[in-house]
């Protein structure tokens, strides 16, 4: 999998180089492809002012460069033991860089690199070079600022987060997501983004799953009918079987859904390939569940028509139509609202009351709408049902056959082809469980700098005439922390406060 980070800053090259070093993005181990403006010929076709001439000359040497630095990167990329590179390149020259003649050779370029500096660059060339890497490679795009010069870059991307700071709220306003810091950005990929992918991939196959096992039933029946239009179901148990049957659990899933902590997530980051990778929606998941769809609804309809056909009511008669419908209906939606349960890595007691909940609002619902008199339709079809052991044998047999193939199908995947996820479940299972910090599992776990860091914010403070970086201390941090019993080493500033204030202190005369 290729991985590459673009760091777009407007400061020089010197600085840009030691910030990019700073966050890990370059090390000296790194490759380096520099293409500047900086060279000895360029600052001798500015100092004399002919601007065509300078325009050409540097087009002419961006487009030796970049097609130089891509043979090379060729090179390197060819052997499996050469080292990681990087690229780091100006706004003027990225000005010429990004020419239609010259781009596709740039993108080339940034992909074969894990790294790509740009530095001293315009809002609009940042907007560019993200659209750049949007259009041309076909990548997910992320953006992140805090300035109004990044609101460009920010809307240009498919997702942008902007960092609320001191220099406004402009980034804030136009991103989709808002963090106070950068440090931030590892919660919202690693753990709050990923679980995200998880939940809305499962949402979106549980619907497809309970909607196409629901329609199958019915497509078993036309070949009973002989394709006629006969319907199966009766029309209220088909409008109201996502709006409230089937509703509550699939929600819990989208709220609740986590295969593993937040403390985990953040200590494998590799977990997160999962999603580059597009693990949990691929067109193998989608078959799969297509397949146990069409093999419930078979068990379903086969099972409730061939027993009816040689069951009969306390009266004696044989059931009918509505009768086989609502039974499976029943069946139905006992077997769907199950199946959630396999499906989730975090099963907690809201799951439990919303798939309760549905099985006890369709059976409320069924008690009182069979009650109600209509000529023609399902009227006391449930009482009669609930009277025999058929209904009751049925209820119990139907959802364990049409659930088996799914627990086996789970448990032999889980033990011979298991996801990442689920080996670092097994690694960890026998820790405890600090979900109960919070529904999201993220607790309050500092470490013992962050800690006496957050302690000595809290000891009171003194007011001072005296202003600026010496004399801004929390007041007399060490004697406060000695007595709330917190280390505080002292600090040299402190020194320097004390002595300030003990000579502004006027003097009082001496008592003879």
């Amino acid at each position: 999998m290729l991985c590459f980070l673009f760091y777009i800053c407007k400061n020089l090259n010197k600085l840009s180089l030691s910030f990019a070093s700073a966050c890990k993005l370059i090390n000296n181990d790194m490759k380096q492809f520099i293409i500047s403006s900086e060279t000895d010929d360029i600052r001798e076709l500015e100092s004399r002012g002919d601007q065509v001439e300078i325009a050409r000359y540097m087009r002419k040497a961006v487009k030796n460069q970049l097609k130089k630095c891509y043979e090379e990167a060729q090179n390197y990329f060819q052997t499996s033991s050469g080292p990681k590179l990087a690229l780091v390149i100006d706004g003027k020259c990225l000005m010429y860089a990004l020419d239609p003649s010259l781009r596709v050779m740039l993108l080339n370029l940034s992909l074969n690199c894990s790294s790509v500096v740009c530095c001293r660059v315009s809002p609009l060339q940042k907007a560019q070079v993200t659209s750049l890497v949007k259009k041309g490679a076909r990548k997910i795009t992320l953006s992140i600022g805090d300035g109004a010069n990044d609101v460009s870059m920010i809307q240009a991307a498919h997702v942008g987060v902007g960092i609320s700071g001191l220099e406004g709220m402009q980034a804030v306003m136009a991103s989709d997501f808002a963090i106070a810091q950068f440090r931030f950005l590892t919660d919202l990929l690693l753990v709050h983004g990923r679980w995200s992918y998880l939940r809305i991939c499962k949402v979106v196959t549980y619907f497809f799953y309970k909607n196409l096992t629901f329609t199958l039933t019915q497509f078993w029946y036309t070949f009973h009918t002989g394709f006629s239009g006969q319907r199966f179901y009766d029309d209220w148990f088909q409008s109201l079987y996502n709006v409230i049957f089937t509703a509550l659990p699939v929600i819990m899933v989208g709220l609740f859904e986590k295969d593993v902590s937040a403390s985990l997530s953040r200590k494998y980051p590799e977990l997160y390939k999962e999603g580059i990778r597009n693990t949990y929606f691929k067109k193998r998941v989608v078959v799969t569940l297509a397949l146990f769809s069409f093999y419930q609804s078979l068990v379903v309809y086969t099972f409730v028509a061939t027993s009816s056909s040689n069951s009969v009511d306390s009266s004696g008669k044989m059931f009918g139509l509505w009768d086989v419908s609502t039974m499976a209906f029943n069946c139905i939606v006992v077997t769907v609202n199950l199946r959630i349960l396999l499906m989730c890595d975090t099963i907690t007691r809201w799951h439990h009351i919303s798939i309760g909940g549905s099985i006890l609002a369709w059976l409320m619902f069924i008690l009182v709408y069979s009650g109600v008199y209509t000529p023609k339709g399902i009227y006391s079809v449930f009482y009669v049902l609930i009277s025999t052991v058929y209904f009751y044998v049925m209820l119990l047999l139907v959802p364990i056959v049409a659930l088996l193939g799914d627990f086996l199908y789970q448990g032999i995947q889980r033990w011979f082809f298991p996801y990442d996820y689920q080996i670092i479940q097994e690694m960890h299972r026998h820790e405890p469980d600090m979900s109960s910090a919070g529904l999201l599992g993220i607790g309050n776990q500092l470490t013992p700098e962050e800690e006496r860091s957050f302690a000595v914010a809290q000891l009171p403070r003194e007011t001072s005439k005296h202003t600026g970086f010496a004399f801004d201390s929390p007041g007399y941090e060490s004697f406060f922390a000695e007595k709330a019993g917190v280390f505080a080493p002292q600090k040299a500033w402190d020194v320097a406060r004390r002595a300030s204030m003990m000579r502004s202190k006027p003097k009082t005369p001496r008592r003879d």
